[in-house]
This record gives C-alpha cells, sequence and structure tokens, in this order.
C-alpha cells in the first residue's frame, strides 16, 4: 500500500481508463469514463484491484491528457476511483473535467480529506480505515459491501451519519454473492430504507 504523495502540479498517477457502463449503484446502466487513480491506503483483502495500491508502478499523466481521452467519447459521466483516489488532490481534475461539460462522479472509501468538485459521491466504507464525518454527510450514495453478517450493523452505522438524502445501498461481495445476496435480500424487505446493488458489469463482462 502506499501514502498521500504529493505530485507535480497537474499530474496524476493513473492505474486505467476505460468507457463503459456503471455497473453499480444509483447510476447503473449508464454510459461513463472510468479514470482509476493509483494509490491505496486502506487495503481491503477482498480488493480487485490491488494492483492498483502501489501508486509508484503506475504512469504519472498530465490531468490534460487524461482529460482529453475522455472527452473523445460521447458519455458525459466521468467516474474516479482507484485505489483510493481521495489521497490525491483532484481539485484540477475535476475544473477540467468540468470544463469539457462531463458530471463527475467519485468512488471513494472517504478515509482522505475531500478534495474536487462532485456531482455525485459515492461513500463506500471499509472497516480497514473509516471514512471521515464530514464525508459522510456530503455523500450522495452510501453503497457497503456486505461480507458477512455483522456487516449490516455496520452499513446502519454509517446511514446514521449520511444525510437524510443519500441513497442507501446494501452490495454483496463479489466472490460470496451466491452465499450472502439472499441475506441481502432478506434485510432489505426488513428495512426498505435500502436498496441492492449488483455488480452488473462483471454480469456481462465489461470493464
Amino acid at each position: 500500500m502506499t501514502t498521500l504523495t504529493t505530485y507535480t502540479a497537474g499530474t496524476l498517477p493513473v492505474m486505467e481508463s476505460f468507457y463503459t457502463i456503471q455497473g453499480e449503484g444509483f447510476h447503473q446502466g449508464k454510459a461513463a469514463y472510468f479514470i482509476r487513480l493509483a494509490g491505496c491506503d486502506v487495503g481491503c483483502h477482498w480488493c480487485d484491484v490491488k494492483d492498483s495500491w502501489d501508486a509508484s508502478k503506475h504512469p504519472v499523466i498530465p490531468v490534460e491528457e487524461i482529460v482529453s481521452e475522455a472527452a473523445a467519447y460521447p458519455g458525459r459521466i466521468a467516474v474516479i476511483t482507484g485505489g483510493e483516489p481521495l489521497m490525491h488532490n483532484l481539485d484540477t481534475l475535476c475544473k477540467s473535467l468540468h470544463k469539457k461539460g462531463f458530471q463527475t462522479h467519485m468512488e471513494t472509501s472517504g478515509s482522505s480529506p475531500l478534495s474536487g468538485s462532485w456531482d455525485w459521491i459515492t461513500l463506500s466504507p471499509k472497516k480497514f480505515k473509516a471514512p471521515l464525518p464530514d464525508i459522510c454527510k456530503q455523500a450522495h450514495e452510501l453503497k457497503v459491501v456486505i461480507f458477512n453478517k455483522s456487516d449490516f450493523a455496520w452499513a446502519e452505522k454509517y446511514a446514521a451519519q449520511a444525510n437524510k438524502h443519500c441513497k442507501l445501498y446494501l452490495q454483496p461481495e463479489w466472490d460470496r454473492a451466491a452465499e450472502i445476496t439472499p441475506l441481502i435480500i432478506d434485510y432489505i424487505k426488513e428495512n426498505p430504507q435500502w436498496e441492492l446493488s449488483l455488480q452488473i458489469h462483471k454480469y456481462i463482462h465489461v470493464p
């Protein structure tokens, strides 16, 4: 895992970027350009992109180039993910994306201070490094990955900290989906403020 690193102004470490559809949460099914930044200090043991953790293994790219590549596609949702994207200052990236007409969406654990200007924040809290209270209050969407039964109480802890307009989602951990999904369905039936999020991109085999 990496710690917070200061990069040259106007550059960010990028593991990968690609045009696809959003596979999870409120914006599921919409065309989106994903920018996966490198570097993570959270370290979820079930993470499916562990290659993103060490930022030093990935190229440092000028923000202008990152945005130019995104703008080549017709979709105008840009999803900034990681790794943990908030390990980096995202002010310049968001400003540049907005100038090109993008809605800026972010997927974060909320464990580092907020930067950037966001049209949508998806907060996915992790037990390995808890989110900051300020980010809990600003999230548009709370998406909690359920790995075992104790995670339902974890989900409720952060739902209580979210604002009243925040969408609430429970998502089965992919490798345990067959076992966990029925538990989530039963929980949602008893607690209808929650909704089910599935990783549909994995079912239809797109990035």
